[in-house]
């Protein structure tokens, strides 16, 4: 099994073209993300625990986890375990009487169920080689910058525009400004023209 990294959500986006939903998981060790393309309902499910919102009647999550506690069982983790044509697969890890129990379940579920029952999340390391994208440490704005630092160089300019050209597809079809609205599908990143599938 390949090794397992721990990430915790950056956030839930919206497509500007599509209107589809992604969720951002951040490596905790180092600054790298993995999107991954959700449904509404999901990211809806995600951004209302994320939020903390109570609703007057259990969502299917909640009952979920409902259920778990009535039969003397916990959710441990959730592991999202590999990608395959665009689909990420992923497993519950249940605890029942001293044992591990490892549930098939779609990504955006794990997740929704892991923010509600406050459990870490695991990605198999070999997911980012494949999926996942990093910002360059220069990149970052710094809010608190010296009025005194020197002016960036034409060349410097260019170099950063190249860099910033790599994610250009990506950034320009993300809603940043509706951070931690909705969520739910479970594919890449969409880098060919076809629609991102969903599990």
């Amino acid at each position: 099994m390949s090794q397992m990294v721990e990430v915790m959500i950056d956030g839930v986006r919206v497509s500007l073209i599509s209107q589809q939903r992604v969720v951002l998981l951040r490596r905790l060790d180092e600054d790298r993300y993995l999107p991954i393309w959700i449904g509404p309902f999901e990211a809806e499910a995600i951004t209302i625990a994320l939020q903390e919102i109570e609703m007057a009647r259990p969502q299917t999550h909640d009952l979920i986890l409902q259920t778990l506690a009535r039969l003397d069982a916990r959710l441990a983790r959730v592991e999202i375990v590999s990608v395959k044509e665009d689909i990420f697969y992923g497993n519950l890890v249940i605890e029942k009487d001293g044992e591990l129990l490892q549930i098939d379940a779609r990504p955006s579920d794990s997740i929704a169920l892991a923010v509600r029952s406050h459990v870490p999340i695991w990605v198999a390391a070999d997911i980012f080689d494949t999926a996942g994208i990093t910002v360059a440490p220069d990149l970052h704005v710094d809010s608190c910058e010296s009025e005194e630092e020197k002016p960036s160089t034409p060349e410097q300019d260019v170099e950063t525009e190249k860099r910033l050209s790599i994610f250009e597809d990506f950034l320009q079809n993300i809603d940043f400004d509706q951070k931690d609205e909705d969520s739910g599908g479970e594919s890449q990143p969409p880098d060919s023209p076809e629609p991102p599938k969903q599990a």
